[in-house]
């Protein structure tokens, strides 16, 4: 699967193109901004946008902009994430903060987010109030996540970390795209519920990857708390891997039986591509 060839995947990447080419060339905020956007990334999240929004009826121009606040503000929580847990490698180059410094890495961010909400205030409160919710899950995960090594954290505290931290980007991004397509509110829950369970599955595949050093694309100096470090606790190395990697599958699974609920179309196709994509075929072999 080569998910640059997708027109989705062109529209964002078009759509952020031309938001970096536009900016004022007076200060280093355009080489920041164009060095964290420019740095590779799968846009998976605008991309579920964008075939939300079709799935209902729509088309992915209706939902452009939405779709580049999103992936705007997912790159503005990886620069702070990078800041916080000290990341000196994010999509195999050199994280902003490392090669701009901090100060300037964090003003990006914050350039990012208020570009963010530009881009969404053009749309119905709806679409609006799920973006604003999601920014703020996200804020919250990350606290959870930084108390994640110090005093007690199982279970329980890792899958409410990972469902506002990272699930709930996903979860938005598919009621957003429903949303714009005027869809009902029952169908939008559908695929916020849709995007929530592929958003967990994603992080608990992500964790994965790094506990066992599949991945050689992001390395930190600070590590969270991973699924797989509280199982150890209990159970051998190869038994925590199985039982997250089951778990994973689980949601998965639950989410592509939410997709079931839609009409056969190519868009809820490529959903079900993307769902393989960043889970089942990113597992470590």
């Amino acid at each position: 699967m080569n998910i640059e060839e997708w027109e989705e995947y062109q529209h964002i990447n078009d759509a952020m193109n031309d938001m970096i080419n536009s900016m004022d060339d007076s200060s280093q905020m355009k080489s920041v901004v164009g060095h964290i956007c420019r740095s590779g990334g799968k846009r998976v999240r605008p991309i579920i946008l964008m075939l939300s929004s079709q799935i209902c009826g729509s088309n992915s121009e209706d939902a452009v902009n939405a779709a580049l606040a999103i992936e705007l503000i997912h790159s503005a929580s990886l620069i702070h994430d990078d800041i916080l847990d000290e990341g000196v490698i994010r999509r195999g180059v050199e994280s902003a903060h490392k090669k701009f410094g901090p100060a300037a890495a964090m003003l990006a961010g914050d350039y990012m987010i208020s570009k963010s909400i530009e881009l969404i205030s053009s749309y119905d409160a709806p679409v609006v109030r799920a973006f604003g919710r999601a920014g703020m899950a996200m804020a919250e995960g990350e606290t959870i996540d930084i108390k994640s090594t110090t005093g007690t954290f199982e279970d329980n505290n890792y899958f409410d970390c990972i469902d506002k931290k990272t699930a709930s980007l996903f979860a938005a991004s598919a009621t957003m795209g429903a949303y714009i397509a005027g869809a009902d509110e029952a169908t939008a829950e559908l695929l916020k519920d849709y995007g929530g369970k592929l958003g967990i599955a994603y992080q608990i595949v992500d964790d994965l990857l790094e506990y066992t050093e599949s991945t050689d694309d992001k390395r930190s100096c600070h590590e969270s708390i991973s699924l797989l470090q509280i199982y150890q606790k209990e159970m051998t190395q190869g038994q925590a891997v199985q039982k997250a990697t089951e778990i994973a599958m689980e949601y998965v699974k639950m989410a592509k039986e939410i997709l079931s609920n839609f009409e056969p179309s190519d868009a809820r196709n490529k959903l079900l591509e993307i769902t393989d994509y960043i889970t089942i075929e990113m597992l470590p072999k």
